[in-house]
């Protein structure tokens, strides 16, 4: 069994609560431009991945799925049996996917950043673990700059592209190596028909990993669905463009649930 690492709830007392993931490789620091924004009108949790951050490292294999289970009783506590809603980026979206899946009765809605019912290919994650465990997750750090950013993102934003390409390299080898391989297996395409609460798919224009058409089968593919594109995002849109993150789960995260 795996654990997950949750922060204590920030935002005001009584307020909607909203749950934020991570992509692989980052922390909560992911969230840090848009945090002010959305704790203005709800109580917001994050949490970290598997030997990422605050998170004990993983010496066992675990699913896509399973991080959802995790990421459940993580927050038992703070649930006390309250609904909440759900963005993530990435390998966080894939989890908020699972958790509509499995545990529909918690989730009143989810944004779904940079993310798919598929990500990759099975090899292609399956080679980057096995480069993890021979070359650790420093051996990552120029790739992933290059994927995860927009062109220019890194000279406006650069002390905080510089914390959480920093978080990629302290990320423990084997937990990033285990979450690759949970991202080799996963694949939910042929059931997101079974999602009935509202879902936000949402892609960067920049984005090569998980491109608009990643986005709009999502979005197609769940019973209540919209995509929206963000011009000046790659894979990781809360960096990119902190402002048009928080306007549209601003727009999203209403009683209408209407992006604008």
């Amino acid at each position: 069994m795996i654990d997950v690492a949750v922060s204590a709830a920030f935002g005001p007392e009584g307020a909607p609560l909203l749950v934020l993931g991570p992509s692989l490789g980052t922390t909560s620091v992911l969230w840090e431009s848009v945090l002010p924004a959305l704790v203005r009108d709800h109580r917001v949790i994050t949490w970290e991945l598997p030997g990422h951050g605050s998170s004990g490292p993983a010496r066992e294999a675990f699913s896509v799925a399973e991080l959802a289970d995790a990421l459940v009783r993580a927050l038992a506590e703070s649930l006390d049996g309250a609904r909440f809603d759900y963005a993530g980026v990435s390998l966080g979206g894939a989890v908020g996917l699972e958790l509509l899946l499995r545990h529909p009765q918690l989730v009143g809605a989810a944004a779904i950043l940079c993310s798919g019912a598929v990500i990759g290919t099975p090899q292609g994650w399956r080679d980057r673990a096995a480069r993890v465990r021979a070359q650790s997750t420093s051996s990552l750090v120029v790739g992933s700059a290059q994927r995860w950013f927009a062109p220019g993102s890194v000279a406006e934003h650069p002390e905080l592209a510089g914390r959480l390409l920093h978080a990629l390299q302290d990320a423990d080898d084997e937990s990033y190596a285990l979450a690759c391989e949970a991202l080799a297996a996963y694949d939910v395409r042929d059931r997101l028909g079974e999602i009935g609460a509202p879902v936000l798919a949402v892609w960067g224009a920049h984005d090569a990993v998980t491109p608009e058409a990643s986005a709009r089968e999502i979005a197609t593919g769940v019973r209540s669905g919209s995509a929206v594109g963000i011009p000046g995002a790659s894979h990781l849109a809360p960096v990119d463009d902190p402002a048009a993150v928080s306007r549209l789960l601003g727009g999203f995260l209403t009683p209408e649930r209407t992006p604008r």
